[in-house]
């Protein structure tokens, strides 16, 4: 009974081994693919994509009527049509002279490294050149990269203004915070089915709200009723109903995102903007909602007093080849087996259960560095290497402690829990430095302290069941 029992624990421990060193692979479109996570890496080892912003030197076209004021969707319309009409194009640059200093080089710099926290991107390198104001960013390379590069150049300029006379009436001062929202449309076509929207939710702080009350009850509809009596000479007049409206327009970086008037004023101090609905297609709403997150994370940090224009975007290789990491994971693994054979030789058949043990755990702390999304780089590395040391050192000194105390008339369960006690006592210094790391604001030392904290946890928990139950299964006669 006891060697079907450790055969079984042993036989997991294989399979586990099997996943994470080589994964599971199911048929895909004439293909095998691995279902297993790969590795996230950090820039040092993977590479990045390397972002040159420079200030956008170029003109924005801009038509105005006869008296001065701008005309929107006129574009279309030919030189003639232009000069019909009494309308006249200007040339205005996208950065006033005004607005090319150090002070709004510095504050777009800081509004660039705001989105890039709020858009999840952990590890990037960002240099202003103040002379000139353009700026140098380098970010690692992942699905998100096209998506993140796309939010750097918004200005993120906000406004609602009257749709005729373009008078600003609430501007980015007024925003308080902006966020994703989405929920089931009843009003779908759909007999069958209900879309989902998406909204842009913008909340407004307390002046901005007051602004939004007093544009939605100036801006509302309004019906009006008109009479006129019959030309034909019949007895007997005709009422018509009309709705008068005035209109405001919800502009984002000078491009309007709607026009509209209200039914009724808005005293929330919230307005929802719709982006998107889709009732069945997913990756539709997905889009959706990424389109709006991302607007969200352009408005909530901020307008940026320049505008910049992506000069150079390239993917940089990483200065460390594959071969050389191969090198590094060989050199690893040739220790790992070496002290393991010296254990089994050393201690024979508590040795063997010992390397089981240690096989087990390393190959579950490979799946789940995956699986925690911890990005690897050099130092991670490192804490990897330091974690199968450590917990070298644990499976070392228990085997030790039951081989030599085997005549003493102490149960193994007792000697594993003063190995356990011990061992944890001594690394008390380790832990407190890994947490410590774990919040470091540098990225690469941040993946040392996460790569580590998983380790001793995992050391902790892993030793405390699997490896306990492994010897004391063993143990029993």
């Amino acid at each position: 009974m006891k060697k079907i029992k450790i055969l079984t624990l042993v036989l997991a421990i294989v399979l586990v081994t099997m996943v994470a060193f080589i994964g599971i692979y199911v048929p895909m479109q004439n293909r095998m693919e691995n279902k297993v996570k790969d590795y996230s890496y950090m820039m040092d080892l993977k590479g990045g994509r390397n972002i040159i912003l420079e200030v956008d030197n170029g003109n924005k076209t801009i038509i105005k009527d006869s008296e001065g004021k701008e005309v929107k969707d006129a574009d279309n319309l030919s030189d003639e049509e232009l000069k019909e009409k009494g309308y006249v194009k200007e040339e205005t640059p996208y950065n006033s002279e005004d607005s090319l200093n150090a002070d709004n080089y510095k504050k777009s710099k800081e509004i660039l490294v705001k989105r890039l926290k709020e858009l999840k991107v952990e590890e990037y390198n960002i240099k202003l050149d103040e002379e000139n104001g353009n700026i140098v960013l380098e970010i690692p390379e992942n699905d998100n990269t096209d998506s993140v590069v796309s939010e750097l150049t918004p200005t993120g300029k906000f406004e609602i203004v009257d749709s005729e006379t373009k008078e600003v009436l609430i501007n980015n001062d007024d925003l308080k915070l902006v966020n994703v929202m989405y929920g089931s449309d009843n009003s779908s076509n759909s007999a069958t089915s209900t879309g989902t929207v998406v909204y842009l939710n913008i909340e407004f702080t307390k002046e901005g709200a007051k602004k939004l009350e007093d544009v939605t009850n100036k801006y509302i509809k309004v019906e009006t009723s008109s009479t006129e009596t019959k030309e034909t000479g019949e007895d007997g007049e005709n009422t018509e109903t009309s709705t008068a409206e005035k209109k405001i327009s919800l502009m984002i970086d000078d491009d309007e995102m709607l026009s509209t008037s209200f039914e009724e004023p808005i005293r929330t101090g919230r307005m929802q903007l719709s982006i998107g609905r889709a009732s069945k297609d997913n990756d539709t709403l997905k889009g959706y909602i990424s389109q709006a997150s991302n607007m969200a994370t352009v408005l909530n940090n901020g307008k940026m007093p320049v505008k910049y224009t992506v000069h150079d975007n390239q993917y940089i290789q990483s200065d460390i080849t594959n071969n050389e990491l191969s090198i590094v994971v060989y050199v690893m693994l040739a220790v790992t087996v070496a002290a393991l054979v010296f254990l089994i030789i050393k201690y024979r058949a508590m040795g063997a259960l010992g390397t089981i043990s240690y096989i087990g755990l390393a190959s579950i702390f490979l799946l789940l560095i995956r699986y925690t999304n911890v990005n690897l780089s050099i130092q991670g590395i490192l804490g990897i290497a330091l974690t199968l040391v450590l917990n070298y050192m644990f499976i070392y000194k228990l085997v030790s402690k039951i081989k030599n105390e085997k005549l003493k008339e102490v149960s193994v369960s007792k000697k594993i829990i003063e190995t356990y006690k011990g061992f944890f006592v001594r690394i008390i210094p380790i832990v407190i430095a890994v947490i410590v790391f774990c919040f470091a604001g540098w990225a690469t030392i941040s993946s040392f302290g996460m790569v580590m904290f998983w380790g001793i946890v995992l050391i902790a928990i892993y030793n405390a069941i699997v490896t306990n139950l492994l010897f004391r299964i063993n143990d029993n006669k």
